[in-house]
C-alpha cells in the first residue's frame, strides 16, 4: 500500500475495524480550537467538520467498528477539555466509540511511541507530530511485529479505559 494513500482512502479500505490511539495532551491549535479557546462553544454543525462526520458515519454504516482511545494526563489540559467537549457532538454522533484512560492507569502497558490508526489489524497509519502538536508526517506500516505491539496496546488501553459517556474530567 502506498505511503501517500489519503486518510479517506485508508478508512474506506477498512472492512471490520479502525482503531485510533491518541496519546498526546495537545494537538494542532487550529482555527476550531482557537475559536473555542476564545470563549466560543464547539459547533458540531460547522461545515469544516462535515467531511469527518460523513467519513465516519459512512464507515460505520458499512459495519466497520470505529474505536478511539485517548490516554490523557490529569488534571486534563485545556486542549483535552476541548476534545472532551467536541466528542459527543462530533465523534459519537458520527458513530465512533470513544474511551478515555488517565495516564496514571497506563503504567504497565507497552505503548508505541506514536499515535496510530490500526485498520483491520493488518495495516497501521502512524501519525508524527512536532512538540507543539503540529502534524509533521505520516507513515503506513505493515510490519507484523509493529502491528502486534500496536494491536496489543490498543486492546489493553480499550479494556482499561472509561467510555466517554462515563468519563468526567477534573
Amino acid at each position: 500500500m502506498a505511503a501517500d494513500l489519503s486518510f479517506d482512502e485508508l478508512l474506506n479500505s477498512a472492512q471490520h475495524s479502525a482503531y485510533h490511539l491518541e496519546m498526546r495532551d495537545g494537538y494542532m491549535l487550529d482555527e476550531n480550537y482557537r475559536a473555542w479557546a476564545s470563549g466560543g462553544a464547539f459547533n458540531g454543525s460547522d461545515p469544516r467538520w462535515s467531511w469527518w462526520k460523513n467519513l465516519i458515519s459512512t464507515t460505520v454504516s458499512r459495519g466497520v467498528e470505529v474505536h478511539r482511545a485517548r490516554i490523557i494526563s490529569e488534571p486534563i489540559s485545556r486542549y483535552i477539555r476541548y476534545e472532551h467537549e467536541l466528542t459527543s457532538p462530533l465523534n459519537i454522533a458520527a458513530g465512533e466509540e470513544v474511551r478515555w484512560l488517565p495516564r496514571r492507569q497506563a503504567t504497565g502497558i507497552a505503548l508505541p511511541g506514536n499515535d496510530f490508526w490500526l485498520i483491520d489489524g493488518v495495516r497501521l497509519l502512524i501519525n508524527h507530530f512536532s512538540g507543539d502538536g503540529d502534524m509533521t508526517g505520516k507513515e503506513i506500516v505493515t510490519d507484523p511485529d509493529t502491528i502486534k505491539l500496536c494491536a496489543s496496546a490498543f486492546a489493553t488501553v480499550w479494556e482499561r479505559a472509561t467510555p466517554h459517556e462515563e468519563y468526567q474530567p477534573d
